[in-house]
């Protein structure tokens, strides 16, 4: 089991879920999150004073899959998110010792 991480661009949350939906994956986890990469932050103008926005809004997607799933979720996460600019994100992928569901006390890849 594997656990994928993708921080994206908060607008491009729709489509990802929509991808992901599509090749068959049942449940996700949304977070609100801020930072940055290679671009740094901007500068913004407010009220005629300019100052530095060194996080960027983002968006943290986790989604808990089965080994035989993740090759298909990444390329849908990454087809989904990309906008062919600077700050399109990054998917991360983590190895699952084990989930429970707690509602039925499964375990394993029955649990997911």
């Amino acid at each position: 089991m594997k656990l994928l991480t993708a921080i994206i661009k908060p607008f491009k949350l729709d489509d990802v879920r929509d991808a992901l939906s599509e090749i068959g994956v049942q449940g996700l986890t949304v977070t609100e999150v801020k930072g940055f990469g290679r671009q740094k932050g901007h500068t913004e103008l407010y009220r005629g004073a300019e100052y530095v926005v060194d996080f960027l809004p983002k968006v943290k997607v986790e989604v808990a899959l089965k080994d035989d799933m993740v090759d298909r979720a990444i390329e849908a996460i990454t087809k989904a998110a990309n906008t062919g600019k600077i700050g399109d994100g990054k998917i991360f992928v983590y190895e699952l010792e084990q989930v429970i569901r707690i509602r039925t006390g499964e375990s394993g890849a029955d649990a997911l």
